[in-house]
């Protein structure tokens, strides 16, 4: 229990602060959600995604298992997504809320800085960490926003929306810059480095104003796919995961050593990202349901998270 505790204080709560900073923040002063997403959409997230790459080695070695993890506990977690999603019969536009609200999980926001409490800024678990956050920020700004429009608008349409996300640019790009050690002018190096440090701080702060403008009420028609979406992420993903790394460690090629293991599944523990919201909200595909799985499972995560950190320290 001692443990369990101090994982609680040390790791969860800290984050659990920021967050409700920003709902007391909104709460009082009623702040444009709208603005601080274009911040973060357009401004820090491309920016910090660009440093970290810049800035962090990244062995072949690691960006190959982790890519391949990745792959594989998506595509087990889509096929757990799709099972739900047929049992149930959800009709139409639904079924891409119900998706992206367990595939799209917080590994910015909310990962990074868990990430680094949980391992004490590891340098290793970090690039461990930035190349999940990297396809997490790939995925939403391509295939959700095909998935949530693909019912609705063409596909010339939908292609020039998802030229239009600058994250698609930065990833390329910072990688390109590391591997070719391209010098950044200190004119847009130290700009570059304000934006990047800004990000946790203000991504946490907007994760609380977007989570304080939401009412959570367990009377909403749809609370049980709700509560089966926030399941999925917060228990099957940590699970699922598990048995990705599993698998993984029995084979030679692909064999990831215990602290990689546990970065990957720390990862996967995390709750439901803005993005689904941001999607839900942008192009008008259940945004009510979207809202109330990022408050749910957000406020779910302080116990789940824990657990999935306590469990793996003992």
């Amino acid at each position: 229990m001692t443990i369990f505790l101090s994982i609680l204080w040390n790791n969860v709560i800290p984050l659990s602060v920021m967050i409700a900073l920003g709902i007391t923040l909104h709460r009082v002063f009623s702040l444009d959600i709208k603005t601080l997403s274009k911040l973060n959409f357009y401004l820090f997230s491309p920016a910090v995604i660009f440093n970290l790459l810049y800035t962090t080695d990244i062995t072949v070695s690691v960006l190959l298992k982790v890519l391949l993890f990745f792959f594989v506990f998506m595509l087990l977690l889509y096929g757990c997504v799709e099972v739900m999603i047929r049992l149930r019969g959800t009709p139409g536009g639904m079924r891409g809320a119900v998706r992206n609200s367990v595939l799209f999980y917080n590994s910015a926001n909310y990962g990074i800085p868990l990430n680094q409490l949980a391992f004490a800024s590891n340098p290793y678990t970090l690039s461990v960490q930035v190349l999940i956050m990297m396809m997490q920020s790939l995925i939403p700004n391509t295939y959700g926003i095909y998935n949530v429009n693909a019912h609705k608008l063409r596909a010339k349409d939908i292609r020039r929306t998802i030229l239009g996300q600058p994250v698609i640019y930065a990833i390329p790009l910072g990688f390109l810059f590391h591997t070719l050690q391209v010098p950044i002018p200190q004119a847009l190096s130290t700009p570059l480095g304000y934006l990047a440090n800004a990000f946790i701080g203000t991504a946490l702060i907007t994760l609380g104003v977007q989570l304080g403008s939401i009412k959570l009420t367990f009377r909403h028609p749809k609370m049980k796919d709700v509560l089966l979406a926030c399941g999925l992420r917060l228990i099957g993903g940590p699970l699922l995961a598990l048995a990705v790394v599993w698998l993984m460690r029995t084979n030679g090629f692909t064999a990831v050593d215990a602290l990689m293991a546990k970065a990957l599944i720390v990862s996967s523990s995390v709750p439901t990202s803005l993005s689904s919201v941001l999607l839900a909200v942008e192009f008008d595909n259940e945004p009510e349901f979207a809202s109330q799985v990022v408050l749910l499972s957000a406020t779910l995560s302080i116990a789940t998270v824990t657990a999935v950190i306590y469990f793996l320290r003992i």
